[in-house]
């Protein structure tokens, strides 16, 4: 079940770039966000109505995860579209701090409301929440013109915005691409082990903490983490140091020394360690928002929301191997040790690769390519 909802997350990370570029981002993620915050609401009516529990929950994980699974594509599209190429770093550690700061909330919130009211509650409130952020955003953000979505613009496969028709084989031989791919794929993937087992762990390990300590420190201090690797990365390049030098310094620190606190985490007996050592790991992770997630629109930003699909849709689909693989490792070694290697060892690849190939110049300016 837990990877019920990493599956269906994959599949529309492609399809979700062609519609962003088409009725833009901010669109996309509103129908998304409607959808899935219905879905979340009902999820626990329609449970008292069905008495295949269990398969209606895998079931309702899975389109879960097919909604969400278009965030981060349109994201992408929308920041590549939108924001200034100095200010790129910084205003994606901002966004990307949302993340942390749900899961927060959910985590804080929602552990008391499950002590308090029972897990229905938490569906609810999670679910209303999201549909108020939605009405909030199209009452206030976005004006009665830009919520129009003209239809022509789809079926006739125009883009609103004017857009590029990329080389995608010589894209595809650059070096460059594959390393951000594959750094952006481990480093996805060991997010989805952590954020699917450290609760478990915690749980597991430590019987008698309070789950509102463990599911809220290490998100709490992932915010203002993300924004400082955010402000750090465009003063050092506002400095004159060359991009791609910032970028693998940021990563080094993201995948490499949260790799290192996650170690220290298998090893701790002591409840505060492992909250200091989650809260590192979890935290330093940030630094990949000013690193690969943000060279891909330095590689190409007339495609960065296609190329961070491509990259999504590898991470959701490895991330699924991992969380199964980490459970198959606790079982079978009685473990949490095994866990946190995994978790080093992929982001170790992905650091390495991106270290080696990694670049900040454009790869995808092309005298060849036309409008497409």
């Amino acid at each position: 079940v837990l990877t019920g909802a990493l599956c269906p997350f994959a599949l529309p990370s492609l399809i979700t770039c062609f519609l962003s570029s088409r009725i833009g981002g901010e669109k996309v993620l509103l129908l998304s966000a409607s959808a899935w915050g219905f879905l979340t609401v009902l999820t626990p009516l329609l449970t008292h109505v069905t008495s295949a529990h269990l398969v209606f929950m895998t079931s309702s994980r899975f389109l879960m995860g097919l909604l969400q699974g278009v965030y981060f594509p349109s994201l992408a599209s929308l920041l590549s579209q939108r924001v200034r190429e100095s200010e790129r770093a910084f205003t994606y550690s901002t966004v990307g701090t949302g993340s942390q700061f749900g899961t927060l909330v959910i985590g804080g919130a929602g552990s008391l409301l499950l002590d308090w009211y029972g897990w229905e509650s938490v569906f609810y409130f999670s679910g209303l929440l999201t549909l108020l952020w939605v009405y909030c955003t199209c009452k206030y953000l976005l004006s009665e013109k830009e919520l129009i979505i003209p239809i022509d613009y789809l079926t006739r496969g125009l883009s609103i915005s004017k857009q590029t028709k990329v080389p995608w084989k010589q894209l595809f031989r650059k070096a460059p691409i594959w390393a951000v791919i594959i750094a952006q794929l481990s480093t996805a993937s060991t997010f989805f082990t952590l954020l699917s087992w450290l609760p478990t762990f915690f749980k597991e390990t430590f019987p008698e903490s309070k789950g509102w300590v463990f599911n809220v420190v290490p998100w709490l201090v992932a915010i203002p983490t993300s924004l400082f690797s955010g402000f750090l990365s465009d003063h050092l390049i506002s400095q004159g140091y060359r991009t791609i030098t910032i970028r693998k310094f940021m990563q080094v620190i993201g995948s490499g020394v949260s790799s290192i606190f996650a170690l220290c985490l298998g090893q701790t007996s002591s409840f505060c360690k492992a909250i200091v050592f989650a809260s590192a790991s979890v935290g330093l992770q940030t630094f990949n928002h000013s690193g690969i997630s943000v060279n891909v629109q330095d590689l190409a930003p007339s495609c960065a929301g296609f190329l961070f699909g491509v990259a999504n849709t590898g991470g959701a689909l490895l991330g699924v191997f991992c969380v199964y693989l980490a459970g198959y490792l606790i079982e079978t070694t009685g473990s949490w040790i095994s866990v946190f290697n995994l978790v080093a060892a992929v982001n170790s690849i992905g650091l390495c690769v991106f270290l080696l190939f990694g670049e900040a110049q454009r790869v995808d300016t092309d005298s060849a390519y036309v409008d497409l």
